[in-house]
């Protein structure tokens, strides 16, 4: 839907948490993206730290590898339904779609997980820096959907340990073919496998 009514604001995230009246740096890459837009001193632009706190901010000065924001009024957006969403290992630009989708639909947390299938695919979607690059690509599809919060990302893990989890109080196999899921359980704080 096309907003007519007001000029579109470019949403940042950035990495600590916002404090009405504050002056924030923007993250590296938010400065670097300000700067390709040609933002200028007085711009408003719209803030989250990706743990459910918005804020309106302007644009205090900008230079070649900083960009300083004034904080406005801080919005706190109440946490979305747990919906942890287990990710089997596999090709790293499929995963790293998945990512940003995920994000923009909501999902409260990402769990890669090591299946028996996930040992034949090359180049994989783990490690440290596959990790930075998820997070990466998750703070962009949040800036983009205007969200509030940023999945939490977990370690991969065994596909056993995962199935296991205790501090889980359901959890669904969606497979194709399978039987509805009934919509009170599915509601209920699950986690979907």
């Amino acid at each position: 839907m096309e907003r007519r009514d007001r000029p579109p604001v470019t949403r940042f995230v950035v990495e600590n948490r916002l404090v009405a009246g504050s002056s924030i740096e923007l993250p590296d890459a938010a400065a670097h993206h300000a700067r390709v837009k040609r933002m200028s001193a007085g711009d408003v632009v719209s803030l989250t730290d990706g743990c459910g706190h918005e804020a309106s901010g302007v644009i205090e000065r900008i230079a070649k590898r900083e960009v300083a924001v004034a904080v406005g009024g801080i919005e706190v957006v109440p946490p979305a339904t747990p919906l942890e969403l287990f990710v089997p290992v596999g090709d790293r630009d499929r995963m790293l779609w998945l990512a940003e989708k995920a994000t923009e639909l909501g999902v409260t947390a990402w769990r890669p997980v090591m299946c028996a299938r996930s040992r034949s695919v090359s180049p994989r979607g783990e490690g440290e820096a596959f990790g930075a690059k998820v997070r990466a690509r998750m703070i962009g599809a949040l800036e983009q959907s205007g969200g509030a919060w940023l999945p939490e990302v977990h370690p991969v893990v065994e596909v056993g340990d995962a199935a296991c989890d205790a501090r889980m109080p359901a959890r669904y196999l969606l497979q194709a073919g399978a039987p509805r899921v009934d919509a009170t359980h599915a509601a209920s704080g699950a986690a979907v496998i």
